[in-house]
């Protein structure tokens, strides 16, 4: 996947509808989304999604919204990305540690059994979550697909930073 080349090739929504349909592909999941925020207003959204099928659920919202002020203490795997913390690799929702996921939240919201929940920070601050998944089974996650959810991080980080600040939602100070 060359990141640089569809970065310079397309708009920004262009870009990253592509993003996660080739990253959802080339890591094999069944699902693969972006959430944005503006982390000194703490709006949000999901204008990126790919599914493999459409029995795949889709998350997407392309408004920006407020994150609920429950979402740090619900959910565990939001919390760490908060705090800038590494992105995190679940092999599987059913066997996790209930410090790392809150399973039950993970199950109603999003459904999924194995996810990377992917760490868009930058300068101390959380601008998004990368978000791979598989359904139905669990998911050994290799050494490659960690350096790939690390490098793309790296790469769309900045370019996502640009999004988020170019849309200035109507509600934003």
């Amino acid at each position: 996947m060359n990141i640089a080349q569809i970065q310079t090739s397309q708009n920004l929504d262009a870009f990253f509808t592509k993003l996660v349909a080739d990253l959802g592909k080339s890591l094999q999941c069944d699902r693969c989304f972006l959430y944005l925020r503006h982390p000194q207003t703490k709006l949000g959204k999901v204008p990126f999604c790919w599914v493999r099928s459409s029995e795949i659920p889709t998350v997407y919202d392309e408004q920006w919204k407020p994150e609920p002020a429950s979402l740090a203490s619900e959910d565990p795997m939001f919390a760490a990305a908060l705090r800038t913390d590494p992105s995190i690799f679940v092999e599987d929702v059913e066997a996790a540690d209930p410090q790392v996921l809150n399973q039950q939240f993970e199950q109603e919201n999003f459904g999924h059994r194995a996810l990377i929940h992917g760490h868009l920070c930058q300068d101390g601050q959380l601008w998004g979550v990368l978000q791979p998944c598989i359904f139905g089974r669990p998911r050994v996650w290799t050494d490659a697909d960690r350096r790939t959810i690390a490098e793309v991080i790296a790469q769309i980080t900045p370019t996502a930073i640009i999004y988020i600040q170019a849309a200035q939602p109507k509600n934003l100070p």
